[in-house]
């Protein structure tokens, strides 16, 4: 069915065994006449060798379509190949006089929500609410209502860190960690060959989080971050040990959602 047509890819097609076989030979062996790519892999052992494949085989290839939303589709993946660790993403919702707040959006953990799809967009998510872990064996973790999603691990931080942690095993998607470090806990990500993290910070966070965020601020750990403004007044408290730091973004954008406004920025 695909013959003679023109395929549309935001990533050059991989040429090499993985856990895939190379989707050069797929598009080939569909005998696909074009192929328009948005952006060539990163990976420096295997950027430009599926052009290249394709190429050779007769296929015409086109480069650098929509070159910048290719390269926001794809920033996770691009991090990791360029520094082999995890991009990390930092989200909380604050009221309109900056306090932390703990609730999500109305429409923000719907399908189609933006804390829907982060969940499905993470591979793991770490939680700071004491709530979580007070709660039960099971904790109600959230869960992504986009169909068909893939559900991100869960990481629960225990607060302070001598207390005794919850036990989940691995199968519930739930990993249970001491270790009040971003950078341990990246490095486990890193070891499991997760792609991306998000930190979501709540309003029942304890004060030794405040650290935890600003040493991973001092690190330079974190990349990018999503704010939800809610139309409320008043909370819990600030992040004020962060204040110091002279914080600076770039790249800073907002959108209306339902009754409240996304922010977002990278580090």
């Amino acid at each position: 069915m695909a013959e003679g047509a023109t395929a549309y890819v935001s990533l050059e097609p991989c040429n090499h065994y993985g856990r895939t076989p190379p989707c050069t030979e797929a598009l080939i062996k569909a005998k696909v006449k074009r192929v328009v790519v948005g952006i060539v892999d990163p990976n420096p052992i295997v950027t430009s060798k599926g052009l290249g494949r394709l190429i050779d085989a007769g296929i015409e290839v086109t480069i650098g379509v929509e070159e910048q939303l290719c390269q926001k589709l794809n920033e996770a993946f691009i991090h990791r190949m360029l520094t082999g660790k995890p991009f990390v993403t930092l989200r909380y919702s604050i009221s309109l006089d900056g306090h932390l707040l703990d609730e999500v959006g109305r429409e923000g953990s719907e399908s189609g929500g933006y804390y829907s799809k982060l969940l499905q967009e993470n591979d793991a998510v770490i939680h700071s609410s004491t709530r979580l872990l007070a709660e039960s064996r099971h904790p109600l973790v959230p869960s992504s209502r986009e169909p068909g999603a893939n559900q991100p691990l869960h990481i629960l931080l225990s607060v302070p860190p001598m207390q005794k942690t919850i036990t989940i095993t691995e199968k519930d998607g739930v990993l249970a960690l001491d270790m009040m470090n971003l950078r341990s806990i990246l490095e486990e990500c890193e070891h499991r060959g997760l792609c991306s993290v998000m930190v979501d910070v709540r309003c029942d966070s304890s004060a030794e989080f405040g650290q935890f965020l600003k040493e991973g601020f001092e690190q330079n750990l974190f990349q990018k971050a999503v704010v939800e403004v809610l139309p409320v007044w008043g909370g819990s408290h600030h992040l004020n040990s962060l204040g110091q730091l002279g914080l600076k973004v770039k790249s800073l954008t907002s959108m209306v959602s339902g009754d409240t406004v996304l922010l977002e920025a990278y580090f």
